[in-house]
């Protein structure tokens, strides 16, 4: 289990969906939640879409404080919103089993990257 602010504890999904997906299957999830809690005009997660679309995602106890917390937390380079990016680092914080494990995703990405390349250039 893994909380957001001070009083509302999840199970932590992201692992599970990591082994099951593998870790370009995991970042395509977390885009999908991205578009889900986003503001559609903006482009980015505001307080007020967030509020508004969290239900979607079983989110629906979260209480005020909780929600502006989440902002915070997520809100990197501190302008009020979250964009995919600041979403998804925030997903990788919340979520210690999966941090312990991003060194694995990251090389795994690495490596899927490396053979499109290869790919290409022998395509040339």
């Amino acid at each position: 289990m893994a909380g957001i602010g001070k009083g509302v504890e999840f199970e932590d999904l992201l692992p599970v969906i990591a082994n099951k997906l593998g870790g370009e299957g995991l970042m395509k999830e977390l885009c999908n939640g991205f578009q889900l809690l986003m503001d559609k005009d903006r482009g980015v997660i505001t307080l007020e879409s967030l509020r508004r679309n969290s239900a979607l995602l079983g989110l629906h106890d979260l209480k005020e404080d909780e929600l502006l917390g989440m902002m915070r937390e997520g809100d990197l380079d501190g302008d009020g919103a979250l964009t995919q990016m600041e979403f998804c680092v925030l997903m990788f914080r919340l979520s210690p089993q999966l941090m312990n494990a991003s060194w694995f995703w990251l090389e795994e990405a690495l490596q899927h990257e490396q053979h499109q390349l290869n790919n290409n250039n022998a395509s040339l």
